[in-house]
């Protein structure tokens, strides 16, 4: 099959070839699409070269126009990031001037991006459905995840979203547990970025509140939370859930800080640098430090699903709620456990949420569907309306303020607020 990366030239491609390379068999050609010319032809010369060092037949290919690389492509995978680390750092800083966090998929710095990455991917997925094959799927990976997928699904796009929270807490427990991690199935349910853990079978057995007991400070460790706060809940948290859990201590840990996507453009352009070297045909162990663990796997995995090769496998996933969660409406996107075929992912069976669980979920679930609507239609009003419903935000000075800010850093990327 003809896979196509939209947004090929990031310095993670090679992280999601090195996948396909050793995993996807199935792979006749790989195309990357980047308008960014110079950085695209380091990135698909590499990744070029990952192939070769595994033997893969299949041949990688790039390309700066979009039309004729997703051409009877199979699959698109989508992993844009509209306005680069510089939009990412605004994200992560303008919103602790007024005590919220700054995070560039949760909050103001979320909203921020959502305006200006719907719009580009839907702009995209109509050029995909345009030249892709008929049944062509579109996996996105481009952050909001759960925002992105919803606005895809709304225009009648054959999509799906992903992302790599799940298959890393799949990976860690099989380590604890010693045991395969295909034979962990999580009971993994939320929004994206807004998960638990509630659950993790074992040959039909929840071993989880043993994990929890045995593994309790470095399971906390790694979510940056309280152990006590894993006890209280009786599952593990996404990180993200972090920024709900821990707000205040984020926003004083990060004032004067080094933000994230500072650091993520030091080790891009180191990166590139490495990439340049022709003797170099691994993934560098840098890499591991961009995020984004177990993506390939977990990209590889599911569309080898999509396309029948993989019935029994499970996967966490971005769909329609049609009921999953009967407090939510249909038409919401939820992140979680499912099988998935050639008609598309069919969410596990889940029990009811606690009350907490449940009352965030449909908290932040209500944000997003305002988000959207913000970024779809613009408007000042919209995007205040947005941030005044985010848990996070909630007050009228604070959405107010948060709401020019986000107008005046990103108007270069948003046509109506100019």
């Amino acid at each position: 099959m003809k896979i196509a990366v939209v947004g090929g030239g990031s310095t993670y491609t090679p992280e999601l070839v090195d996948g396909f390379a050793r995993l996807g068999s199935m792979v006749s050609e790989l195309v990357l699409i980047d308008p960014a010319q110079e950085r695209l032809d380091i990135v698909g010369a590499f990744s070029a070269r990952i192939f070769q060092h595994y033997g893969h037949p299949g041949k990688v290919t790039w390309t700066t126009d979009l039309d004729a690389g997703v051409t009877d492509a199979d699959v698109a995978v989508i992993q844009l990031r509209v306005g680069g680390q510089t939009a990412r750092i605004s994200d992560e800083t303008f919103p602790l001037d007024c005590g919220c966090v700054g995070q560039e998929t949760t909050g103001a710095g979320g909203l921020a991006k959502a305006l200006r990455t719907v719009p580009v991917v839907l702009d995209v997925a109509a050029r995909v459905r345009a030249r892709a094959k008929p049944d062509a799927w579109i996996v996105d990976f481009t952050n909001p995840v759960g925002i992105v997928t919803r606005a895809l699904l709304d225009e009648g796009h054959k999509a799906v979203g992903l992302c790599n929270v799940a298959i890393g807490f799949q990976r860690r427990f099989a380590r604890m547990l010693d045991v395969e991690p295909s034979a962990v199935v999580l009971d993994h349910v939320g929004l994206n970025h807004l998960t638990w853990e509630r659950a993790a079978y074992v040959d039909g057995v929840d071993r989880l509140p043993a994990l929890i007991e045995n593994h309790l400070a470095e399971l906390a460790a790694e979510v940056d939370l309280d152990p006590e706060v894993l006890t209280a809940l009786g599952n593990v948290p996404s990180y993200y859930l972090s920024y709900f859990y821990a707000h205040d201590r984020h926003v004083r840990d990060s004032q004067g800080a080094q933000t994230r996507g500072q650091r993520v453009a030091e080790i891009e352009a180191t990166l590139l640098e490495m990439y340049r070297d022709p003797a170099l045909t691994e993934k560098p162990a840098l890499l591991g430090e961009r995020g984004g663990a177990y993506y390939s796997e977990a990209a590889v995995g599911l569309i080898a699903a999509l396309h029948g090769l993989d019935p029994d496998g499970v996967h966490s996933v971005n769909v329609r709620n049609n009921g999953t969660l009967p407090f939510l409406a249909d038409h919401a996107v939820i992140e979680v456990s499912a099988r998935a075929g050639l008609s598309g992912p069919t969410p596990l069976p889940v029990n009811p949420l606690a009350p907490d669980l449940a009352g965030l979920v449909a908290h932040v679930s209500g944000y997003e569907e305002l988000a959207l609507g913000a970024a779809v239609r613009g408007g000042r009003h919209r995007v205040y309306r947005a941030l005044l419903a985010h848990p996070l935000i909630g007050q009228h000075d604070y959405a107010d303020a948060l709401t020019d800010k986000l107008l005046a850093a990103g108007a270069q990327h948003l046509a109506w607020a100019r």
